[in-house]
């Protein structure tokens, strides 16, 4: 049943009076990390809220500046893994600005429309009118595609919508303010979830995977997109000299904001 789940005590060390292990237990279920600090688990939710409230105004700037764009590159490789059809129900999380969910309208409404094309070639008995008609309604235009972007800080959505209304995007989405770790959606619902670089800003990533779980309908697919450790040691030390030393002062200069970089930079 969603929402309940057995817990226990274990992993105290072994002899220990059991009001220390209790104590120990609860220091430990109570106590997170973020970035390199360690806080209670019940502050961290707060501290990232701060973090994106602050950062939302020029967090797609930012991310073009930090990455020298390849953020862009790895979203469309994570586009291209979806293999997604028509019909396909997203939902993208921790996804506010919308960089997952144009891409994901843009690609549906690309093979859609090629599909129309196909369609009309076969059937040269329709008349212009006819043809105008079926590429004037969008909704039909992304073959009854919807992606829904849930995100946790409402300043983020705010962004995104006015991207979406900058770029005339009028259809085929939703924007909902809620958390990863308690989804405000049904079980079975939905046929790809994607989280791009929010999965580390969860408090409790094993509670936001079970919902996943949850609102996927069975055999449909996660996708997430996050940063890995670098393995080859020269390339580990520019890439931590690039982080903890530039990336910090960008964030001051562009965006007026020097910790919150710092944090997430520390977060990876």
């Amino acid at each position: 049943m969603r929402g309940c789940q057995l817990l226990g005590i274990r992993g105290a060390w072994p002899g220990a009076p059991l009001s220390a292990r209790l104590l120990s237990q609860e220091k430990r279920a109570t106590e997170t990390h973020f970035g390199f600090q360690t806080v209670l688990e019940e502050e961290k939710g707060g501290k990232v809220h701060q973090v994106f409230e602050s950062v939302a105004k020029k967090y797609d700037v930012m991310n073009n500046m930090m990455s020298l764009v390849i953020h862009c590159l790895w979203k469309d490789l994570l586009l291209w893994n979806m293999h997604s059809l028509p019909g396909t129900q997203l939902l993208d999380v921790a996804g506010g600005t919308g960089d997952i969910a144009f891409r994901f309208l843009n690609y549906v409404q690309s093979q859609h429309q090629r599909k129309q094309k196909r369609q009309l070639r076969a059937q040269q008995s329709l008349s212009w009118e006819e043809i105008a008609k079926e590429y004037q309604n969008e909704e039909d235009s992304l073959g009854r595609s919807h992606v829904m972007v849930c995100d946790i800080n409402k300043e983020m959505l705010n962004v995104g919508k006015q991207k979406a209304l900058a770029r005339g995007y009028r259809a085929g989405f939703a924007w909902v303010l809620g958390d990863a770790g308690e989804l405000p959606f049904d079980d079975d619902k939905f046929d790809i979830y994607t989280i791009a670089f929010g999965i580390r800003n969860v408090t409790h990533i094993d509670q936001a995977l079970q919902e996943a779980h949850w609102v996927l309908k069975p055999g449909r697919r996660f996708l997430g997109l996050e940063f890995s450790q670098v393995n080859n040691p020269l390339i580990s030390r520019l890439y931590n000299l690039y982080s903890f030393q530039v990336i910090p002062v960008l964030g001051e200069v562009i965006a007026g904001d020097w910790k919150s970089y710092q944090y997430l930079v520390e977060s990876i």
